[in-house]
């Protein structure tokens, strides 16, 4: 049982706030650099930054462009990035081949990567939609989201990732299944060190809306994600497919959208004990930066409480378009 607070004027709460001293040694949780990582947005081209309106200070970035993000992160001492591809038109097809070709978009990032900045974790994106003509995480037959042949094609992407170098995978499509094909297909290649980093409570949320414009997906998504992202509404199956992805072979498991779904972090952690994520997705992170650059709100300061918060709730690590300013911010202080 928790011990009772003193009587005032016994207990006076207040004197552990009266100085930045005092305040420094009660404070229960801190953020640092080491628990961010970066999603970089990637395109094709040389030298390209090519800005994203509805995510103001996020650009798409050509190979050699994201390699010097990385190189950005490592001296900042952000641990990870995680890799999104743009796609173009002409490679967006019904059966998502490009997804697994050795040389696409994503895999020549890895390489390149890998290669300058080899300390560096390197994070991908398991899922169809980047190149699903549809715009769907997996497969559609009939109008339907098919699930197992989804399956099998997330595992040759998995394993195209792995060979180019990838650290860690991380499958969002939440297909059922998913990560005991992939770790399978992973042991039988020899990649049995690189991690899986599922998104394993991925809710079906209006706040993935600029990303989805980053990907270039915004305008091909037929129909909505509810068939096979969670709903809302549920917090105790959240925790089922987190034990149960888990069960099949996840290292980490991913809470995604973050600030929205707080609870959820906190009782996965709770329940389970295990490296728990959260992902800050863009409309949260465009609803802070918009404000902030209307002036409206102060912009270090709330993207700092909205980091802790992640702390606070249990995550070990919080994937954020801010990393790299939140980096430098406490890098400064």
């Amino acid at each position: 049982m928790r011990p009772s607070v003193a009587p005032f004027p016994a207990a006076r709460l207040r004197r552990l706030r009266r100085s930045a001293a005092l305040r420094d040694l009660a404070q229960e949780n801190r953020l640092d650099a080491a628990d961010l990582i970066w999603p970089v947005f990637l395109r094709e081209g040389t030298d390209v930054a090519e800005p994203i309106p509805s995510m103001p200070g996020v650009a798409r970035l050509s190979i050699d462009r994201a390699v010097r993000a990385a190189a950005e992160a490592a001296d900042l001492g952000i641990p990870a990035i995680c890799l999104f591809p743009y796609t173009g038109a002409e490679l967006r097809t019904e059966d998502c081949a490009e997804a697994w070709n050795p040389d696409n978009l994503t895999n020549r990032a890895i390489r390149a990567i890998k290669a300058e900045c080899p300390g560096i974790a390197v994070m991908t994106d398991i899922a169809l939609d980047p190149y699903n003509i549809n715009g769907h995480d997996g497969f559609v037959v009939d109008g339907e989201i098919v699930n197992d042949t989804t399956v099998e094609a997330l595992t040759r992407m998995a394993l195209a990732q792995a060979e180019a170098g990838a650290d860690i995978l991380g499958p969002s499509d939440m297909m059922d299944g998913r990560i005991g094909a992939i770790r399978t297909r992973l042991e039988q290649a020899g990649h049995r060190d690189v991690a899986i980093l599922s998104y394993a409570a991925k809710y079906a949320s209006a706040f993935y809306g600029p990303f989805r414009d980053a990907v270039g997906a915004s305008g091909r998504l037929v129909g909505d994600k509810k068939t096979y992202q969670m709903n809302p509404g549920n917090s105790d199956e959240a925790l089922r497919l987190v034990e149960r992805d888990l069960s099949e072979g996840a290292d980490m498991v991913m809470i995604k959208p973050g600030m929205a779904y707080l609870d959820i972090c906190r009782r996965v952690k709770d329940s389970f004990g295990v490296p728990t994520c959260a992902y800050q997705v863009s409309g949260e992170y465009a609803m802070l930066r918009g404000a902030a650059d209307r002036g409206w709100l102060d912009g270090e300061r709330v993207m700092m409480e909205s980091l802790l918060a992640f702390k606070r709730a249990g995550c070990d690590a919080i994937l954020t378009y801010f990393a790299p300013e939140a980096a430098r911010l406490l890098k400064e202080n």
